[in-house]
């Protein structure tokens, strides 16, 4: 995985979340369509670089986190302004879908 998605936990999950504009992924290793909305999001976070920024929760370790959000499909992408969870991405979707949404937002 590249530097330009943050691998968050409960540690640093609301710092990371807390200024601009965020969008998470919340995964898990064993769902395959969060496999391959993966490089999907690398290009995403590549392209939005210095205006958004990209991180990744393991359901799996954080449950409690993911339950806070109501995640109950994967992937689900959920973006935050400002600490405030705006827009919810559930499913793998076409790039040109997810970067349409995330600019909807922006």
């Amino acid at each position: 995985m590249s530097d330009l998605i943050q691998h968050l936990t409960d540690q640093t999950f609301t710092e990371a979340v807390a200024h601009g504009t965020t969008v998470v992924d919340f995964w898990a290793p064993w769902c395959a369509p969060c496999r391959e909305l993966a490089p999907i999001t690398e290009t995403l976070a590549a392209e939005f670089k210095g205006k958004i920024s990209f991180a990744k929760l393991n359901v799996d370790d954080f449950t409690p986190l993911s339950e806070q959000y109501d995640v109950l499909s994967m992937p689900t992408l959920v973006i935050f302004k400002d600490g405030e969870p705006l827009d919810r991405i559930v499913g793998s979707l076409p790039i040109d879908q997810l970067r349409t949404r995330i600019q909807q937002v922006i």
